[in-house]
């Protein structure tokens, strides 16, 4: 995978103009005075689109984050106080303030401790030091999720369609994720459909047309009050037919509690796994933000009951619960694979979890 792509940056591909002019300069013969000219000048006009892009995603995460950061000043507060002699309950007031961030009692424990052992190893010595030193634990515990590369941007495999299963809790943001990440693919250059698996909600079918039609993607069929099992495996067998490269699957919101409604999402994702004669490449569950580490109980029932293969959390620039997400990570070891920041379309971003706690604690003048 190439490191543009780990950083969820656009590909050459995503440039055409640019692009297309160095490409059309190599292929072409006798003219190797232009095209030396030419080439150097779409490599720049390449680059200055992807630095202006890497600015405004910067940019919307920072946004995004700013009730979370609030919520993380407790670092700095003490960074700024230490002292050797004081450590001991500078520490205590350290998990404390973590676990008022909402990173939950095991995590805050966790990092702090972390803290601790390198002020006994000598490692320590100045705020300054403290503080890089939770950001590092911060990153170890987000990390430790596993890769949160989109399957069908990995492009490990040749297999089309490679299929998303979208699922989680009533309002958690699930339609509005699948069309945002519709419209991820899109610019991706990749051929999308969706498919009409929440056939309870009345407006469930209309929002997600709505949202094929400004993503410009392929619309499965839509059959309100039917089996959810039926309509998704019918939506396999059309994505086959119309040789698009991803499905992504929406579901019908359900409370984790609910023993018969988590049954029919197993047997939704049987069907799918019957259609394509193998699991579905992702299992994604959403998770709304705001609701901090209430979401840990969500997600070890759904990862129970249909696998979850990673995390979507929405929500994130209306609430300064932003701690939870380091909880929820370790408490499930499941990476997270796409936060929303944003109401915009393009507020749906790959998780990067350096980005994040950079977002969450920037760095500031050295003392």
């Amino acid at each position: 995978m190439s490191a543009m792509k780990a950083r969820g940056m656009a590909s050459p591909r995503h440039a055409p103009g640019a692009w297309n002019a160095a490409k059309s300069c190599r292929k072409a013969s006798g003219r190797s005075v232009a095209c030396a000219s030419a080439q150097p000048d779409a490599l720049r006009r390449l680059g200055t689109v992807l630095r202006e892009k890497a600015r405004a995603d910067w940019k919307r995460l920072t946004e995004g984050t700013e009730r979370s950061r609030a919520t993380f000043s407790v670092v700095d507060e003490l960074a700024a106080l230490w002292t050797l002699d004081e450590s001991e309950a500078l520490l205590e007031e350290l998990e404390d303030g973590l676990l008022a961030a909402d990173l939950g009692p095991d995590t805050a424990r966790q990092v702090a401790d972390a803290v601790r052992q390198g002020v006994k190893l000598g490692e320590m010595r100045d705020g300054n030091a403290i503080r890089d030193a939770v950001k590092d634990s911060l990153v170890r515990v987000l990390e430790g999720g596993g890769d949160a590369t989109l399957a069908w941007e990995a492009e490990e495999t040749n297999a089309r369609p490679l299929v998303g299963m979208i699922v989680g809790v009533n309002g958690g943001g699930k339609t509005t994720t699948i069309g945002k990440m519709a419209h991820r693919c899109q610019l991706q250059g990749r051929r999308v459909m969706l498919a009409a698996g929440d056939t309870f909600r009345a407006a469930a079918g209309e929002q997600l047309q709505a949202w094929a039609h400004r993503t410009q993607a392929k619309m499965g069929p839509v059959r309100m009050q039917a089996k959810p099992s039926g309509v998704l495996y019918a939506s396999v067998q059309a994505a086959q037919e119309e040789g698009v490269d991803v499905l992504l699957a929406d579901t019908s919101g359900r409370l984790h509690t609910n023993t018969d409604l988590m049954q029919e999402l197993q047997g939704c994702k049987k069907s799918l796994t019957k259609a394509l004669g193998r699991e579905p490449d992702e299992v994604l569950l959403v998770l709304d933000g705001t609701t901090g580490l209430n979401m840990v109980g969500q997600a070890k029932e759904f990862a129970q009951a249909v696998g979850v293969t990673g995390l979507v959390l929405t929500k994130l620039d209306g609430t300064s619960k932003g701690g939870a997400v380091v909880g929820v990570v370790n408490a499930l070891k499941l990476p997270v694979k796409l936060i929303g920041v944003g109401e915009g379309i393009d507020d749906l971003q790959p998780f990067n979890p350096q980005a994040f706690v950079d977002a969450l604690l920037p760095e500031k003048a050295r003392k």
